[in-house]
């Protein structure tokens, strides 16, 4: 655990020009705190350690304004930028040198069991106020912009993706305009489902000026 918070205070060095020397780091990086708080809560949520795993989420939620639930699996060199209202759900879990900035949720669908959260792959960039929802998987090298909203479709490798809803700009380099991948999502008594995203300008939230 101590080589793992080593890596997220260098990571805090590489991605936070704000962040001048380590005393400052340490002291007054609240995200890294929160970050932190986890690695601490984490294994004691392994053990089935009851009540105190959540407390340490809630103070720390509580602190400074992330939540994350000490399920969450987190890889090292995790970075958090601002961090308030950031929100990582039970079953998500975080490569290697992921970068999340504030409002960004990983969050769940509120209809499915088991693996319900998102999955980033390593190297994975979101941006401000994105929304990625269910049991999604983020190839690694992948950046998704800010107030993107991500429901039930995985994202390929080394791809950018922008929109509500979702779609890739940017694939292996190289522009491009296309959906996200169907994705299939199993229901508890029947055959597995095909979700697409489809944006009309005569649905009603269009015309209610929620899209």
């Amino acid at each position: 655990m101590f080589k793992t918070m080593i890596a997220d205070i260098k990571a805090v060095r590489i991605n936070d020009p704000a962040a001048r020397n380590i005393i400052e780091t340490l002291l007054c990086h609240t995200p890294l705190h929160a970050i932190f708080l986890h690695r601490l809560a984490h294994p004691l949520y392994k053990l089935g350690l009851p009540v105190i795993p959540r407390l340490i989420q809630v103070f720390a939620r509580l602190f400074t304004g992330v939540e994350i639930h000490p399920g969450a699996k987190i890889g090292p060199g995790f970075f958090i930028d601002h961090g308030t209202g950031t929100v990582v759900g039970e079953t998500a879990e975080i490569g290697r040198n992921c970068v999340l900035f504030h409002n960004v949720t990983l969050g769940g669908t509120g209809k499915h069991g088991g693996k319900r959260h998102p999955t980033l792959s390593d190297n994975v960039f979101i941006g401000t106020g994105a929304v990625l929802l269910g049991a999604v998987t983020v190839g690694e090298n992948s950046r998704i912009g800010a107030e993107t909203f991500i429901y039930m479709k995985d994202v390929p490798p080394n791809s950018t993706v922008v929109g509500t809803p979702g779609r890739i700009v940017r694939l292996e380099g190289k522009k491009v305009d296309l959906e996200l991948p169907a994705c299939s999502i199993p229901v508890p008594d029947g055959e597995p489902i095909t979700l697409r995203f489809k944006q009309s300008a005569q649905s009603p939230a269009t015309k209610e000026g929620l899209l």
